[in-house]
């Protein structure tokens, strides 16, 4: 009366010899079956969470500078794409296109060498 349910795709085997009905046995062993398989799956999908996580999350080390601000001399350095501006007060009163147009243009290509389309605008 004993059970051995083999799942394919994942090579899990569940064997059940608790009851003295085989049917009973096949329903115990199908649903420790589905019980692994859902476990796999949270693990599997647990895993992903956390790399995405990880990759949007950085150290905070002061390595991982954005923009830097210089009001002595008047400067702006996006240190992302190398962009260094002497353009402050114009920056600050609201002109980031000289900003953004750049670092779109550097993304794009990014985007591009990795081999994915650009992200759409919304």
């Amino acid at each position: 009366s004993a059970i051995r349910i083999t799942h394919r795709p994942s090579g899990i085997v569940v064997t059940c010899q608790d009851q003295r009905s085989q049917y009973k046995n096949k329903d115990r062993a199908m649903s420790v079956l589905r019980a692994r398989l859902l476990e796999q799956e949270q693990i599997r999908q647990s895993g992903e969470i956390a790399s995405d996580r990880r990759s949007q999350v950085g150290t905070g080390d002061r390595s991982e500078r954005i923009r830097t601000y210089n009001y002595h001399q008047g400067r702006v350095t996006d240190h992302r794409i190398g962009l260094t501006l002497y353009k402050l007060d114009a920056i600050l009163a609201g002109g980031l296109d000289e900003i953004i147009i750049p670092l779109q243009t550097a993304d794009r290509a990014d985007q591009l060498s990795q081999g994915t389309g650009p992200a759409e605008d919304v």
